[in-house]
């Protein structure tokens, strides 16, 4: 089984393109060599050599991309199941996030990376706002490049303000160390959420980003935590750009939506989060209405799944219900859906691509691209057949134990449903450290309780942040 970058084909598969016209081909090859998609099409010829590999009966994609996870907590995974919001960042940030050590972080991560392998996910936005000294984001970095995955550190900090962290010379100091030349196996962005104070303290962290040429990605419209004051103060001070992925965007205002459409920043829905955890209803429904570019995301396995199946699945049904009450509250009744399977596998793909900057790259299975393919297929499973629709089929009826062979850069990295080239057993061991100090440092009663923590008297209520002071009298932020 071949962990190189040599040549590799998937014979007569259904192949999604996902190129600009939505390709589809039946009974089709795709070609990998160098690295790179060589050809898609019908009876390829190949190099000898060419490992080739049966995709009848399945669907080859292109490799899924997530551009929102918290993949430092993905250790404690479903411990926080039954969380509202609220209770995420009490026990995150008011409580115990800050006990988590670097070690920690990098066991999280390497779960997570593997995790994202396994279900299909080529790309992944580590949006790891546990990194609160330089050694934590050095772990971060290390667990994903001991994975043959793509990734992009989303470097960030939930216990101090972005204008602090930003801007220390170990935070410059780390992105030349480990950042620069990884070229787009290894992506850079900074993480911060704006809170709408007046004085706009984000500003210092826009600037070093804008100076270090690296985009933002940030938390917008999150009930109670931000709201339509932080983006109206991005865009007034002119930081609100093409490469802005604004998260969940799920209780904002129809000018907040217009800033921004007009900035032409994306989305990334995070709809499990969003239907459960309370930011708002999931937002596909209004981002349709403004033309504004979606990707998707599934946000912590401390509560959800960690695959896109789940993502899109959900996607569907939340914009689906929203469009039949609305019309049904107008007496009226829905005989077309307006989002289609299509569209949800495009944000699973090129939405994702368009987002990062690297649909040049990644994204659609073209020649010359990059080559991250996926084959799902699974003849143990009576699910696989019959295949009408391979978009309705992708979005409701696969799952992560579907997915057969994953492809990064070249690399065969999972084959005939098994991981290829990863140390299960090491990201184990690592997890059961993590799981074996964390209830240890809270206790066993600790331990239990926070699965369905107290609302302390803190106010967290009106102010999610630590790094900031809410002054409900004087209506106003301190710092």
């Amino acid at each position: 089984m071949s962990t190189t970058n040599g040549p590799v084909v998937f014979r007569r598969g259904t192949v999604l393109t996902m190129d600009d016209r939505h390709t589809v081909l039946r009974d089709a090859d795709v070609l990998v060599s160098d690295g790179r998609i060589a050809a898609v099409g019908h009876g390829l010829e190949v190099p000898e050599g060419t490992v080739e590999i049966d995709a009848s009966g399945g669907i080859v994609m292109p490799g899924m991309i997530d551009t929102h996870r918290h993949m430092w907590q993905t250790a404690m995974r479903g411990y926080g199941a039954d969380w509202t919001l609220t209770q995420y960042f009490v026990w995150y940030y008011l409580e115990w996030g800050k006990v988590f050590r670097p070690e920690d972080v990098y066991a999280g991560n390497l779960l997570a990376a593997i995790e994202a392998l396994d279900a299909g996910v080529t790309t992944t936005v580590d949006w790891s706002h546990g990194l609160q000294t330089v050694d934590h984001a050095d772990a971060a970095v290390d667990a994903l490049e001991s994975v043959p995955g793509r990734f992009v550190l989303a470097y960030g900090n939930i216990q101090q303000g972005p204008w602090a962290w930003a801007t220390t010379p170990e935070f410059r100091d780390f992105v030349n160390r480990r950042i620069h030349g990884r070229g787009d196996m290894l992506g850079f962005q900074m993480a911060f959420d704006v809170t709408g104070d007046p004085e706009f303290p984000e500003r210092a962290a826009f600037e070093v980003a804008r100076d270090l040429g690296v985009p933002v990605t940030t938390h917008a419209g999150v009930w109670g935590a931000t709201n339509d004051d932080g983006i109206r103060l991005m865009h007034e001070h002119g930081f609100m750009t093409p490469s802005t992925i604004y998260v969940h965007a799920a209780s904002l205002s129809p000018d907040s939506y217009n800033r921004i459409a007009a900035t032409g920043g994306s989305v990334s829905v995070s709809t499990e989060s969003e239907q459960s955890a309370g930011q708002g209803y999931p937002p596909t429904w209004r981002l349709r209405r403004h033309d504004i570019p979606v990707s998707l995301s599934m946000d912590t396995s401390v509560w959800w799944s960690g695959d896109l199946f789940s993502a899109m699945r959900t996607t569907l049904g939340a914009d689906r219900s929203r469009e039949h009450l609305d019309a049904h509250g107008r007496q009226e009744t829905v005989t077309h859906a307006h989002l289609r399977a299509e569209h949800v596998v495009d944000w699973a793909t090129r939405g994702g691509s368009r987002a990062l900057g690297l649909d040049g790259v990644v994204g659609s299975l073209e020649p010359g691209k990059r080559a991250d393919v996926v084959l799902i297929k699974n003849e143990h499973s009576p699910v696989m057949f019959p295949l009408f629709n391979p978009y309705g089929h992708v979005a409701f009826q696969a799952q992560r134990g579907d997915v057969h062979t994953v492809v990064v850069d070249g690399r065969i990295v999972k084959r005939d449903h098994k991981l290829v080239g990863v140390d299960l057993d090491a990201a184990r061991r690592s997890v059961e450290h993590t799981v074996e100090y964390l209830t240890g440092t809270l206790g066993q009663d600790a331990w239990a309780k926070g699965m369905n923590p107290d609302v302390p008297e803190t106010k967290v209520l009106d102010n999610p942040y630590t790094y900031t002071e809410w002054d409900a009298r004087g209506a106003e932020w301190k710092r």
